[in-house]
């Protein structure tokens, strides 16, 4: 495994008497994939909002590049390369692949109001560079291009994944967290999706932490899975020394009597 982008230690999180995680402690290698997997309940979203500033961890430690997570406000994560979806798509049905998609740029632009108003200058430079990011990197990434100009709605609902990768994508994160990217998916769409996402991590720098519940495709893209049961960690490694973990199997099949 490679140096850690991510690292979390000892972390907990209460909510009204209820103890949704304790004392986790993982790692996301740099330029790798790591998912996170556990039943329902077993504390994975809420650990995806600790790290993207959701919920406050008063317990414990999150390390993301030489920063202390816990110390910044959600969208200052975003600013030092923190990017996120969510399993429920969230795009805007009555504009274009690529206006959701720019969307995503928008914390990074310089522009002032006024300047943005009247459409000059440092505006319109920086519309056309990123409209040329787009169509250069972020489109022919995801096989989008020949949707680029159409209004995302009556699009695919794999698409639709996709354009909300891509719009998490043209932020320029150094750590994108996929809240459930295959949920929703036929068995050819996930495959896909699966193919798009370890070709990213091939092709850029980029660290990938996931979090779903299809193990066929969890399994055969990542190369490091952390298991959670009830908010903690019973298990990590890599895909097959999990499988085959006497915790794992009965956390997720129940013990025989």
């Amino acid at each position: 495994m490679s140096t850690s982008l991510l690292d979390i230690s000892g972390v907990g999180i209460t909510f009204g008497g209820i103890r949704a995680l304790s004392d986790v402690s993982l790692s996301a290698a740099a330029n790798a994939v790591t998912a996170v997997i556990g039943p329902n309940g077993a504390g994975k979203t809420t650990l995806f909002n600790v790290i993207s500033g959701f919920y406050p961890a008063r317990e414990g430690s999150v390390a993301f590049d030489g920063h202390d997570l816990l110390r910044l406000s959600a969208h200052k994560r975003c600013d030092i390369g923190i990017a996120r979806t969510f399993q429920n798509i969230a795009l805007f049905p009555g504009m274009t692949v690529a206006e959701n998609i720019k969307l995503g740029a928008h914390h990074q632009l310089k522009t002032g109001l006024a300047a943005a108003a009247v459409y000059l200058g440092l505006a319109r430079r920086e519309e056309r560079a990123l409209d040329r990011r787009i169509d250069t990197e972020i489109l022919p990434l995801l096989d989008l291009e020949d949707v680029r100009d159409r209004s995302v709605s009556g699009l695919p609902y794999g698409v639709q994944k996709r354009i909300e990768l891509a719009r998490a994508l043209v932020s320029q994160p150094k750590l994108l967290m996929l809240d459930e990217p295959f949920a929703g998916m036929n068995t050819a769409e996930k495959a896909r999706m699966s193919q798009y996402i370890s070709e990213i991590v091939r092709q850029t720098d980029l660290t990938v932490i996931l979090i779903d519940h299809d193990m066929e495709s969890i399994m055969t893209m990542s190369n490091h899975v952390v298991v959670l049961n009830f908010g903690r960690v019973i298990a990590a490694g890599t895909p097959a020394e999990v499988q085959s973990d006497p915790a794992v199997i009965e956390a997720y099949l129940g013990k025989e009597e």
